[in-house]
């Protein structure tokens, strides 16, 4: 039933696949390979990564296995420009197939993985029974299982549990999710506890030296605020926070930059729509002047910079229903983060931000205005919330080690090689 269902969906799919392509038009080229036609060289250990958050989770784990034959799948563009940023030499990609059976066969064909990791709850039935009838052993890590997402799979409660029936290794990031996986029919033997790798935050040495040549080209005698992964109908809601700021703090710098390269250009037609002075990253680097008002991060890969070099962070995809966007990267940084009321795929760490007194939780733009206000008043405030931020990363590091202990169970490990 489920396959017929996926079948009778695949025109649905298609169509949503070309109209990304007027965003990004990166969705509209190698087709072939969601259908499985890829070419990569056989062999090796397959890790699966949807988009730019779980290449970023999984980084730490591909490094530390590497040199080892690697194969990344992702589902997004973006997931795939970020993938080969992170390792433009000695790690192979690919679109991950759709889960036909017949995608799925051609792909397994082809690339023949000795292990597949999967980041996070991508439960996907065809490619687990696949590779489990093949004696692929199969690990999800990083797996958070939402309440939400529990009551969807519960659902199917038989269904779910042969699936997670064919998985060799779970690698949960709370007790909490490993309990509602065990309710799903999951093996306990085969479940454990090992926190979340996305608290391995790896800061490169240079990006100190880097943020502070920024920080002068913005000005340093004035504050930055930088709202980062911003989503559409968002930046709006940044925008009036920051007109508002700019009756009392008529130097303040926003930085903003949005999460999907296709709205850069968006973002730049609502500061012009509103009379703000904006320069953007991609237009050329050097000194702004005092009269721009906001700095549009419009290029890949620099959001950890942008944010080394700014005074207090807010987080985005958290004011609009998007799910939220990781807290940690700025936490790491020393920075006060403010962050919206929708942020339940960042469930655990918010709270533990909000516990910690590592930053804020907002619920609309006066609360923005009211927050980020209160930060650029006081700079022992300020710098007491960042301390604190960065205590709690380094209080629960440690999850890497875990989840490679758990990939070891499937035949992983870190000392292993490309023979």
């Amino acid at each position: 039933m489920y396959t017929g269902l996926l079948y009778l969906s695949l025109p649905l799919i298609l169509v949503r696949l070309a109209l990304r392509g007027f965003k990004n038009k990166a969705y509209w080229s190698r087709w072939g390979e969601r259908f499985g036609r890829v070419a990569v060289e056989p062999g090796g250990v397959w890790f699966h990564a949807v988009s730019v958050g779980e290449v970023q989770a999984a980084a730490p784990l591909i490094e530390s296995l590497l040199p080892a034959d690697i194969l990344v799948t992702t589902t997004t563009p973006t997931g795939s420009d970020q993938l080969k940023r992170l390792f433009p030499r000695g790690v192979k990609h690919c679109y991950a197939p759709y889960d036909y059976p017949g995608a799925v066969k051609r792909f397994l064909n082809r690339a023949q993985p000795r292990s597949l990791v999967i980041l996070e709850t991508e439960i996907w039935p065809n490619i687990i029974r696949a590779c489990h009838d093949r004696g692929v052993k199969v690990a999800i890590v990083n797996l958070r299982l939402s309440r939400r997402s529990y009551k969807r799979y519960a659902r199917a409660k038989e269904f779910m549990a042969s699936v997670l029936g064919q998985v060799d290794a779970f690698g949960v990031q709370s007790r909490s999710d490993a309990g509602r996986l065990l309710e799903l029919g999951a093996d306990p033997n085969a479940v454990r506890v090992t926190g979340s790798i996305k608290f391995e935050v790896e800061l490169p040495a240079s990006l100190t030296e880097v943020a502070r040549v920024l920080r002068r080209d913005w000005g340093r005698n004035r504050p930055v605020w930088i709202a980062g992964s911003t989503r559409e109908c968002e930046d709006e809601l940044i925008l009036d926070a920051f007109q508002k700021l700019l009756e009392s703090h008529p130097n303040l710098l926003l930085v903003i930059v949005p999460r999907h390269p296709e709205r850069f250009p968006a973002v730049a037609k609502l500061c012009r729509r509103r009379h703000l002075r904006f320069v953007r990253r991609s237009a050329g680097r050097g000194h702004i002047g005092a009269d721009v008002q906001i700095y549009l991060g419009d290029t890949m890969g620099e959001l950890g910079l942008m944010y080394a070099a700014s005074d207090i962070a807010f987080v985005g995809g958290s004011l609009v229903r998007a799910g939220g966007q990781n807290l940690l990267e700025p936490c790491a940084l020393g920075l006060p983060v403010l962050f919206g009321p929708y942020m339940r795929n960042f469930l655990q760490i918010s709270e533990m931000v909000v516990e910690h007194g590592a930053g804020s939780q907002v619920m609309d733009a006066p609360d923005v205005v009211q927050a980020v206000d209160r930060y650029l008043r006081d700079a022992k405030l300020r710098f007491t919330t960042g301390e604190r931020g960065r205590e709690m990363v380094q209080e629960n590091r440690g999850a890497l080690n875990e989840t490679l202990e758990v990939l070891q169970e499937v035949g992983i490990d870190r000392n292993v090689n490309a023979g």
